[in-house]
């Protein structure tokens, strides 16, 4: 699943939101072949994670005036689904999601460069939100920089955007001057990704450690674990785009923030799917 729309607490470094939360259990119903969910169905599986009611109709209100979620009526029961637009960016996101490598270095970059005109400036500003939420960083003025191994997805962002008539995308290496790890620094706020990270792992990793020592699986438990690590990571590979091992600090702690993440991945995700199936047919 991915972000729609939904970053901007990510980028404050805050805990997650009801309404990311919502995001993730209609991610997770995808995945499994779903799609509508009742408002009872929400506020129940809300409940597991601790969100009280209130919180979750009012998130609901939220997503749907964002266009995140649609209302439908199925058998006179009150419900919502992910709207068209939010379904095309979670087919996108789920690669990015559970994209387990970094970015070769030797792979290159992808350069992103722009000019929009004056009297259109507010899709300058469009533009520069989208690139940003890819995990681009600003080479210069009007010149983004990516791992070569987003060109697909940017690509698709632009033209279902309808920003592809103002930009151009190139697949470069860095020849020359300076050294490739500082120009890293420049181009990415690495002080603030890792405050991020390092907030995952406070947050999860004594989560990692207490199914670590156990030898059963409480669905219900599983559910809500997974339903926060999840909510909290599929933020981050819209930050991080994912760079070269060889051009961070050593111990870089979105490295260990990415083995904490699928390591529950892997413990759980199976176990909240049987819950969620669990939920829906009983």
């Amino acid at each position: 699943m991915t972000v729609v729309p939904e970053t901007t607490d990510a980028e404050t470094g805050r805990a997650a939101q009801p309404r990311q939360l919502i995001v993730s259990v209609y991610g997770l119903h995808h995945r499994t072949g779903g799609g509508w969910l009742s408002v009872a169905t929400l506020i129940g599986l809300l409940a597991e994670a601790g969100v009280d009611e209130p919180a979750v109709r009012s998130s609901i209100s939220r997503l749907k005036r964002r266009g995140i979620l649609q209302a439908v009526r199925h058998d006179g029961m009150a419900g919502y689904e992910l709207s068209a637009t939010a379904l095309d960016i979670l087919r996108e996101g789920d690669e990015r999601i559970f994209r387990r490598e970094r970015a070769a270095l030797g792979a290159g970059w992808l350069l992103a460069v722009f000019s929009v005109p004056e009297a259109e400036r507010h899709k300058r500003h469009v533009l520069r939100t989208q690139l940003s939420r890819l995990g681009f960083g600003t080479a210069s003025s009007g010149v983004w920089i990516a791992p070569a191994h987003l060109h697909e997805v940017t690509a698709a962002t632009l033209v279902r955007l309808g920003l592809d008539g103002y930009a151009d995308l190139f697949h470069a290496e860095h020849l020359a001057f300076g050294d490739a790890r500082e120009k890293v620094r420049e181009w990415w706020d690495l002080g603030q990704l890792d405050e991020l990270y390092t907030a995952f792992l406070e947050e999860h990793e004594p989560t990692l450690r207490r199914w670590q020592r156990r030898r059963t699986t409480p669905l219900d438990e599983a559910f809500a674990d997974y339903l926060r690590v999840l909510t909290g990571w599929r933020r981050m590979p819209y930050l991080d785009p994912g760079l070269p091992a060889e051009l961070l600090p050593p111990g870089w702690s979105g490295i260990r923030a990415a083995e904490v993440f699928f390591t529950l991945h892997d413990r759980l995700e199976s176990s909240a799917q049987q819950y969620l199936r669990q939920a829906l047919s009983g």
